[in-house]
């Protein structure tokens, strides 16, 4: 069971987080209510104190002194009929000005005389009518408070020889009325003063937090357009915003010129990338030139280092092309784009696969579809498709591959009913060297096939779709290109179109026989 002190604490941190998600305004003006709301409240009760005590003080005073008036006025005396006759004064006129009672008891507790009719005299005081205050007799002078009343007792004699009580009264509704109306119009005085300063207070933190906001707008575009070079506004005062104004208006000149310096450098990099993927495609056909006669020429274990040698040099070539394409495209290096027939590239492909392909039932259905591109690329881009839909599902796979025409726009699509791409691969499969795991041929490749298949597809304007779906339709790349231009369209179908216009269901090394025979 968690201590009372753990719990304590655990309140005070969750107010303290819930305080720290308010808005810096409604805390500057909170506070400022807040703190106004204390020090009214403080002033107020000090004042409604201060007052209540006058009030109280000033009432009693002016009952005291008019029990002194009416002891003054009053010569009460015995009549015939043994009856004290309280002369002098009119009591009913007296006392009905402030609505207060008068009393005169005898030492024996008798009452003797009041404002009220004559008939109530010498009665008991016990014995007044219904509606008439009873007081008790006093027992000492002075002011106290019976029945909702505040009453002034003095001692009294008569004649010829009678002593008794006076007993002047004042109901206590009046005082206290006054006083629930001072603490009503303190209360609200409090509150509303309170309001003010939250209004203030929100008013003046509104004023002071407008160049922070400024600061915010220009930096959120900063944010959306990568633009360091926007001006930050500027501001008269020389006040912290001020200084923060100049302090991240020196950072984006800072991260401006680290950005460029970085820019430069990449771009140096990648035209390096690109000259050196390009110088190093002669050296290697040379290489793979001589190791094939090599492979030819040597017998026994002279042959088999010349063929390791000559497998290890094609994989290299496949990589150094597979940069320079890369590079290319990181520096938007555009090669002339011609009339091509994606049908003939995705034969070739298919074909270029058939001794890798045996294992799975490969079918193309290539119909001719004209658009301007760059062939080699292209033809790269196919063979990666289909290299990945072997290289990643198990032996029995079915793959299919087709091109045509939808929407009058040039289409390629590459599916197969395998496994599919893991859920958690499949938002990065086209960033380079993201690998998919082990295949069939024990090798993970380079990670850079379904890169060289977006970059293509950028280089055309084309679009490509992905859909995966894990152990149960497999997957299915779908790539739109833009319409061939007017002059592409207008002209005459390639030398292949034969070949290109059938449709093929076979495994992939039949494709392969059949493109060597042909």
């Amino acid at each position: 069971m968690a201590s009372l002190g753990s719990s304590i604490r655990s309140a005070a941190r969750a107010t303290f987080f819930a305080y720290r998600r308010v808005p810096v305004r409604w805390r500057l003006g909170g506070g400022s209510a807040a703190l106004t709301f204390v020090i009214l409240t403080g002033f107020a009760g000090v004042v409604g104190v201060l007052t209540d005590q006058q009030i109280t003080d000033q009432f009693s005073s002016q009952m005291d002194l008019a029990t002194q008036y009416l002891h003054g006025l009053m010569r009460p005396v015995y009549t015939a009929s043994s009856q004290l006759n309280c002369a002098g004064v009119d009591l009913p006129s007296f006392a009905g000005a402030d609505n207060a009672q008068v009393r005169v008891f005898s030492d024996a507790g008798v009452l003797l005389c009041t404002q009220a009719p004559s008939d109530t005299a010498g009665v008991s005081g016990d014995s007044v009518p219904k509606g008439v205050p009873s007081f008790t007799m006093p027992t000492a002078r002075g002011v106290y408070d019976q029945d909702g009343y505040r009453l002034s007792a003095v001692r009294i004699q008569w004649k010829p020889n009678g002593h008794g009580w006076l007993v002047y009264a004042r109901p206590l509704d009046s005082i206290n009325d006054t006083i629930s109306r001072l603490k009503l119009f303190l209360g609200l005085g409090v509150f509303g003063g309170a309001i003010l300063a939250l209004l203030a207070g929100l008013l003046v933190a509104q004023r002071a937090m407008r160049p922070v906001s400024e600061l915010t707008d220009v930096t959120r575009e900063i944010e959306r357009t990568r633009d360091p070079t926007l001006r930050l506004p500027h501001f008269d005062a020389d006040d912290e915003v001020s200084e923060l104004a100049r302090t991240l208006e020196g950072m984006l000149a800072a991260l401006d010129s680290a950005r460029t310096e970085s820019d430069a450098a990449l771009s140096r990099q990648r035209e390096f990338v690109a000259d050196a993927s390009h110088e190093l495609r002669t050296p290697l056909t040379s290489v793979l030139a001589n190791l094939e006669l090599l492979a030819d020429e040597l017998d026994g274990e002279q042959a088999e280092s010349a063929k390791s040698a000559l497998r290890a040099t094609r994989r290299m070539r496949r990589l150094v092309a597979d940069l320079l394409l890369l590079a290319r495209a990181d520096i938007e290096r555009r090669q002339p784009l011609r009339s091509i027939d994606m049908a003939a590239r995705l034969t070739d492909a298919a074909a270029e696969l058939g001794p890798v392909s045996a294992q799975h039932i490969l079918t193309i259905a290539p119909q001719v579809t004209r658009l301007d591109g760059i062939g080699d690329d292209l033809h790269r881009m196919i063979l990666n498709l289909l290299e990945n839909a072997i290289r990643h599902t198990p032996p029995g796979t079915r793959i299919q591959a087709r091109t045509g025409v939808e929407g009058g726009r040039p289409v390629l699509v590459v599916e197969d009913d395998g496994p599919g791409i893991p859920t958690e691969l499949q938002a990065r499969v086209f960033e380079r060297f993201v690998r998919g795991g082990g295949d069939a041929g024990g090798s993970r490749g380079t990670g850079l096939g379904l890169a060289i298949v977006s970059a293509v597809a950028d280089a055309h304007g084309a679009t490509v779709e992905m859909v995966s779906l894990p152990s149960l339709q497999g997957t299915r790349f779908k790539i739109t290109f833009p319409p061939a231009g007017s002059q592409a369209n207008r002209a005459a179908q390639p030398d292949d179109a034969d070949e290109a216009d059938q449709t093929s269901t076979t495994t992939g090394s039949t494709i392969g026989r059949r493109r060597s025979l042909s």
